[in-house]
């Protein structure tokens, strides 16, 4: 059992930690709001914290999930920083989906901290944290990723090191890209079948037993059929990991068509209102 800290307690973060403290280690968390650690330490018996670098103290490792970039070099790097805290050769595991290039610069910076970074964004939605069956996607040194491995197993089903600092974040600019067409896709479908006069629900039973088959379509087509969108990961934080992948493409030669297409579509379910329904609300704009 190891002495862990864990930055960031969103709906992600919040049952992530707690599988970690669940499964025996000693966690000490740090949230911006403060009420929320407060709760995470009633609910799991851990120890809450008023800084990120009070959390990391004489931790063994480090996880963090935040919001974006900024967030991360803040709760990083910022004053009473996880970083302030972190003794060397211990290791920083971020779980936040942001750019590979902000990756990679705080590798760089705790290298010179004799401090280990592993970028190891998720996939699986707030469920999948729930639940812990969470799918990790890595980017760092093989040795370091293996010390860190065995701890994922307190949320995650699949942890792979995809390559160097900065592959976990460009496998999970993939992960968004397929979703976003995915979920187009199986919304123009739906789209489709009820302005044919068909019963959506029946068309999906048959469906999803051949090769049009998808998650989106067995875990979102009745909450879409039934017009229900208050709840998942929100647009907002979609169309910031499409802009990560756009941005990233725009430098790599990537031709992203679709990509772009379908984060205009979400800029539209926006305008609605829908900055917080689930992604899956790309059937809204359709229906309206």
């Amino acid at each position: 059992m190891a002495k862990v800290a864990f930055i960031g307690l969103g709906v992600m973060g919040y049952p992530m930690a707690g599988h970690l403290a669940k499964a025996g280690h000693q966690v000490q968390v740090y949230n911006r709001t403060e009420t929320k650690a407060r709760a995470w330490s009633q609910e799991f018996k851990g120890q809450w914290c008023a800084t990120a670098a009070e959390a990391a103290a004489g931790c063994e490792y480090v996880f963090v999930c935040v919001g974006n970039d900024d967030d991360l070099r803040q709760v990083v790097l910022g004053e009473q920083g996880v970083a302030e805290g972190m003794s060397p050769d211990s290791i920083l595991v971020d779980h936040t989906t942001t750019s590979a290039d902000v990756a990679r610069e705080l590798s760089r910076i705790l290298h010179s901290r004799q401090i280990a970074f592993v970028d190891a964004p998720v996939s699986g939605g707030q469920a999948g944290a729930v639940n812990g069956v969470l799918t990790v996607m890595m980017g760092g040194k093989e040795d370091v990723i293996a010390k860190v491995t065995p701890l994922m197993t307190a949320y995650a089903r699949c942890s792979q090191r995809m390559g160097d600092v900065g592959s976990g974040q460009l496998t999970k600019m993939v992960n968004q890209i397929c979703i976003a067409g995915v979920v187009q896709g199986l919304a123009e479908g739906l789209h489709f079948a009820r302005q044919a006069g068909l019963d959506g629900e029946a068309v999906v039973e048959v469906i999803r037993h051949g090769a049009a088959q998808s998650w989106q379509m067995e875990n979102r087509y009745q909450t879409m059929w039934q017009g229900q969108y208050d709840f998942g990961f929100a647009i907002d934080w979609m169309r910031k990991d499409l802009g990560i992948a756009l941005d990233e493409a725009r430098r790599n030669g990537s031709t992203l068509a679709l990509t772009a297409l379908v984060d205009q579509f979400y800029g539209d379910v926006q305008a609605m209102g829908g900055h917080r329904w689930d992604t899956s609300s790309l059937l809204a704009r359709l229906d309206k």
